[in-house]
């Protein structure tokens, strides 16, 4: 079964093609394709929230840093991953991704459970 990827779940129509994609711009996370497949999704459609210049409240929202608070606490999408993957989510990119330097840490996983109680 496919995934829902940030745009389907927010009906955005910011992915390439998408209904407002000409008049909003295309969303980063749709055509990011470092962060293909991560979490399930296609680009960085189920990993946004590491995605720079993704919007959220109709604002670009800056680095992964910036932003996660806001995700955890406020984005339903954010939610909703989190119960689809049940156990773990990938919080970071995987370090072939530009977003995410490779700087020797392990990739920070959430366990959803501790999260979700």
């Amino acid at each position: 079964m496919a995934k829902t990827n940030c745009w389907e779940f927010k009906k955005c129509g910011r992915q390439p093609g998408g209904a407002k994609a000409n008049e909003l711009g295309v969303c980063a996370a749709s055509i990011n394709s470092a962060t293909d497949s991560v979490n399930g999704g296609n680009n960085g459609g189920r990993i946004c929230w590491a995605v720079t210049g993704t919007l959220c409240g109709g604002k670009v929202q800056g680095t992964f840093a910036r932003k996660i608070g806001n995700c955890l606490l406020d984005c339903p999408f954010f939610k909703s991953a989190m119960l689809e993957e049940k156990k773990k989510l990938d919080l970071y990119p995987p370090k072939r991704s530009p977003t995410c330097p490779d700087n020797g840490l392990p990739r920070p996983v959430m366990e959803t459970k501790n999260v979700l109680a």
